[in-house]
């Protein structure tokens, strides 16, 4: 499992408590009419700054030409008011939009709001997720906590294997995330018992956000939501889980007279309801079945004549209900028995194995021919690099492109046969433009390139950096979520706790550094201190020992007099008295300090490579 940064955030800055309260209360159905006290909390305004951070896109502009390292110059405090006005009297700036290709040759396009905006949405977001995270179906695993595409695919292997659903609906929606209705959006919103109307106002205003185009032209839109806005992933679910929850009450939530209890497996997963199945399948009802991820959504049927006419009321639902229109070409009816069916890059089979039918899984043919590109053109990328240096990291950077491509499709059940396909026309590449420089014995530095592909025979070297093999893969059976696993309770958090080495001390003190008030400080140090401790587990970096609150300095390695920053590199966490020892130029202070801590030759060593670095003398 990831490391699950946000949720380790939200317990630095105290506010798990209170989001596992929201949660709680929308179960049972509150009705929420004072939210925006929550999203301008202090506390929640730093979360959101933190979160943002740690986005890819946090350092790019938008129209005000503005990223998050400009905002971190600023105090905490600063942050805070900026924040809060704006909330009080919000008026969005303009976003801009950026037009990014895709493979077919068309282009995908993109919204990105001003920084200020990205964390006025984060601030809202961090309050919403779990609110609707209660009331979000089983079955929808895109954009949410603790969910992916492994686990759609999970379930879309559960439906085939092992209950026997071989007609597939197959459903494109024709512009969803351009094509979603304002006035439908927030009356969902309402429903799930969001009524603060201060917050409904604000999205409103941020749905109708103008949008400057490539070339300069200014639209203000009606209907959509900007697919790069950090509150759109949440929205578009919001949309969707109408229909969830619509395709759910026509089979596995639809009432019988008897109540039935459903045994559950190890992984908390309701088992197949066989008897109450038995029981529906006496009437006229229409057995399906939904798998989504974000809009990319699958119905699962057992015949032929109800998949035919599920997709025919699915389309005419979508139509009436959610205004969007769906794609005539890309829309169909799939028999798995007979032919593929592609969803989230993979594609689909169900083949006779004895007397009962498996799940048969490829990279779909789009997947293939455009990863296959990616790495031709990386290995160009190699053979015009200028020098060594450069070279060795558009290595690297190819090596992490095989890492993404076995992590990502290793669930297919045939993917060695995809992968062999493509290190196949990848070699032709490299032996064509690098022939010269490949070598077939060298030493591998790194471990885990070692641990995953030291046993290939196909490991070639390029400058003494291997070039990992496409090829080499092992498949993965896809796993579902554990249901228990909820980073809105207190029981699903010791699932995701496992894995995270903290123990309750180091908690409690990233939280006091969290919270702790030093007005001449930026965003950037404040945040960044946290970081580094919990990168410490917080333990000094020269003795190794762990540190309470009062004895934690926050040293920059290379001082701010001496042009130092507050970057996270910069920084690092010592004693208290290792901190004075460092900074010391007193032959008297030193030895006192020296007698005080009395470091052995190792200790010595780095204290000494510190004051070197801070311009001293060494001891």
């Amino acid at each position: 499992m990831t490391k699950q940064r946000k949720l380790r955030h939200s317990e630095y800055y105290d506010l798990q408590e209170c989001f596992d309260e929201l949660y709680a209360k929308s179960k049972d159905n509150y009705i929420f009419t004072n939210l925006m006290n929550l999203i301008k909390d202090e506390n929640n305004i730093k979360l959101a700054c933190r979160n943002i951070k740690r986005n890819s896109g946090s350092n790019t502009c938008g129209t005000d030409n503005r990223s998050i390292k400009d905002i971190e110059k600023l105090s905490a405090e600063k942050l805070v008011e900026i924040v809060r006005n704006k909330l009080e009297f919000y008026k969005p700036k303009p976003v801009r939009r950026v037009e990014i290709p895709k493979p077919n040759g068309k282009v995908r396009p993109l919204g990105i709001p001003t920084i200020i905006d990205r964390i006025v949405q984060q601030c809202i977001l961090q309050v919403l997720e779990p609110i609707c995270e209660a009331k979000f179906h089983e079955r929808n695993n895109g954009f949410r906590p603790n969910r992916s595409a492994e686990n759609a695919l999970a379930q879309c292997y559960k439906m085939i294997q092992k209950q026997n659903l071989h007609y597939v609906v197959d459903i494109d929606i024709k512009g969803f995330f351009d094509n979603v209705n304002h006035s439908k959006l927030i009356r969902q919103m309402w429903n799930l018992g969001i009524r603060d109307k201060q917050l409904i106002c604000i999205i409103k205003q941020m749905l109708k956000s103008p949008v400057v185009l490539p070339n300069g032209n200014t639209i203000y839109p009606n209907k959509g939501t900007p697919q790069g806005g950090i509150l759109s992933p949440l929205l578009a679910n919001i949309v969707l889980n109408e229909l969830d929850w619509w395709v759910s009450s026509q089979w596995e939530t639809m009432p019988t007279h008897k109540k039935y209890k459903l045994s559950k497996n190890r992984n908390g997963v309701s088992e197949c309801r066989s008897y109450i199945n038995m029981v529906l399948r006496s009437s006229n009802l229409k057995e399906m079945y939904i798998v989504r991820y974000a809009d990319d959504f699958k119905i699962f049927c057992r015949k032929r004549s109800d998949a035919d006419k599920v997709f025919i009321a699915v389309k005419k639902w979508l139509k009436d209900r959610l205004k969007l229109e769906i794609s005539e070409e890309k829309s169909k009816v799939v028999n798995l028995k007979k032919r593929y069916s592609d969803f989230l890059g993979f594609k689909l089979k169900a083949v006779k194995k004895g007397n009962r039918f498996v799940v048969r899984s490829h990279m779909s043919d789009k997947a293939i021919k455009s990863e296959t590109e990616k790495l031709k053109n990386q290995i160009k990328v190699i053979e015009y690099s200028g020098d060594l240096r450069d070279k060795v990291l558009q290595i690297k950077r190819y090596n992490s492109m095989v890492f993404g491509i076995h992590n990502y499709y290793r669930y297919a059940t045939a993917v060695t046969i995809d992968c062999m396909a493509i290190q196949y026309q990848i070699n032709k590449i490299i032996y064509n433009r690098l022939k010269q420089q490949v070598k077939r014995i060298g030493t591998i530095g790194r471990k885990y390139i070692s641990d995953r592909y030291g046993k290939s025979k196909m490991i070639r070297f390029i400058c003494d950096e291997p070039i990992c093999p496409i090829g080499y893969i092992q498949t993965k059976n896809p796993m579902y979520k554990k249901i228990r696993i909820c980073k809105y309770t207190k029981e699903g958090r010791k699932e995701i706790h496992k894995n995270l080495k903290f123990d309750e001390h180091t908690i409690k003190v990233l939280h006091m550094l969290a919270t702790s008030y030093l007005p001449d400080k930026s965003v950037e140090y404040l945040d960044n201190r946290v970081s580094v401790y919990a990168s410490q587990y917080g333990k000094c970096a020269v003795t190794g020992n762990t540190l309470w609150i009062d004895e934690i300095h926050c040293h920059h390695i290379k001082p701010l007099s001496m042009g130092g920053d507050d970057k996270y590199k910069n920084l690092i966490i010592i004693h208290k008295d290792i901190h004075i020892l460092i900074h010391a130029t007193n032959k008297e202070t030193i030895q006192t300090y020296l007698n005080k801590i009395k470091p052995d030759r190792s200790q010595l060593d780095k204290i000494n490579k510190f004051r070197v670095l801070a311009g001293n003398t060494a001891i």
